[in-house]
C-alpha cells in the first residue's frame, strides 16, 4: 500500500513538472487583446504606430509628444499582463514631465500580431528602437529605456545592445529562474526553466546611467532583486524606494518619486527639470 501510494505521487510529481515545463508560456504572459483606453480620453494628443518586426510581426503603439520641446523620448517597455491601454498613468506623468513617450505592444498583446516569446519580445523592442532613431530621428542619447517587471529585463536587453541616453528599471527581477525559485520552491525551475530575461547579466554590459525603483512591501518581486540590480549596475545610479505592492508602488503614485525620476532622467540628458523650472 506504501509503495503504491508512493508511486502514485510519484507520478504526479513528474506530470506537474511536465506541465509546468510545456506551459511556462501561460505562467509568464498574461496578455490582453481589448484596448480599453487611448491617450485622446485624456486630452493627450497622440500618433497611433505600426512597426514591423524583423519577423514579419505587426506591432502596435502610440506616440505621445511631449506638450512643448522634448526634453527626451521615453522608450517604455511594459510589464508581463495586460497592454498599452493599462498604462495611462505613465503616459500621464511623462508628458506632464515633459517628455515624449512611445509605447507599445509586445506580439500578442492588444492590436500587435503574433504570440509573445522571449526572443520575440527583444526583437520588439529592437523594432521599437528603430522606429525611434530611425523614423522618428531621435538621437539614442536622447532615449531613455523605462522598463516595468518584465519589461525591465526587455529594457535591460536593448539597454546592453544600444547606447541610450538612460535605463530606469522599475520592480524588475534579476531573472526568471531566480523569481521562479522563489515562487515555486518544491520544483527544480532552474532546470526546467525556457526562460531567462536575465536583467542582471544584461545590466553588466549596460554602460548608460541606471535608476532602479523598487518597494521592500512588493509581494511578487521580492526587494532584494531590486537591491541586487542596483549592486551590478554601473555609475552613475541611482536607487529610489518606492512602497506598497507590486501592483500599487508605482513611480507615478508619488509626486516625489516622479520628482526624483525626472532629476535623475533630465541630469543625465542635460535637460532643465521640472523640479528646477
Amino acid at each position: 500500500m506504501l509503495l503504491k501510494l508512493v508511486i502514485f505521487m510519484a507520478a504526479g510529481y513528474a506530470a506537474l513538472l511536465l506541465l509546468v515545463f510545456f506551459a511556462q508560456s501561460y505562467l509568464i504572459y498574461f496578455p490582453q487583446r481589448k484596448i480599453t483606453f487611448t491617450p485622446a480620453q485624456e486630452g493627450l494628443p497622440y500618433e497611433s504606430v505600426a512597426i514591423t518586426t524583423v519577423d514579419k510581426e505587426t506591432l502596435h503603439g502610440w506616440f505621445v509628444p511631449a506638450p512643448v520641446e522634448a526634453k527626451g523620448t521615453i522608450l517604455f517597455l511594459h510589464g508581463n499582463a495586460g497592454n498599452i491601454s493599462h498604462r495611462r498613468d505613465y503616459l500621464l506623468t511623462f508628458y506632464r514631465l515633459g517628455y515624449n513617450t512611445f509605447i507599445f505592444d509586445y506580439r500578442g498583446y492588444g492590436k500587435s500580431s503574433g504570440s509573445p516569446s522571449e526572443a520575440g519580445t527583444y526583437r520588439d523592442a529592437s523594432a521599437a528602437w528603430q522606429y525611434l532613431t530611425e523614423i522618428k530621428a531621435i538621437p539614442p542619447s536622447r532615449i531613455v529605456l523605462f522598463g516595468e517587471s518584465l519589461g525591465g529585463a526587455i529594457a535591460a536587453w536593448l539597454a546592453a545592445q544600444k547606447d541610450a541616453g538612460a535605463l530606469v528599471l522599475a520592480s524588475a527581477f534579476t531573472s526568471v529562474p531566480d523569481l521562479a525559485a522563489e515562487l515555486y520552491p518544491f520544483l527544480p525551475v532552474r532546470l526546467l526553466s525556457r526562460f531567462q530575461y536575465n536583467t542582471i547579466d544584461y545590466l553588466l554590459s549596460v554602460t548608460c546611467p541606471v535608476l532602479v525603483a523598487h518597494s521592500p512591501q512588493d509581494e511578487i518581486v521580492p526587494f532584494w532583486h531590486g537591491q541586487a540590480l542596483f549592486q551590478v549596475a554601473a555609475e552613475p545610479k541611482l536607487f529610489l524606494t518606492l512602497q506598497g505592492g507590486h501592483n500599487e508602488g508605482f513611480i507615478f503614485t508619488r509626486k516625489e518619486w516622479a520628482m526624483a525620476l525626472d532629476d535623475f532622467i533630465s541630469t543625465r540628458l542635460g535637460a532643465p527639470s521640472r523640479s528646477s523650472q
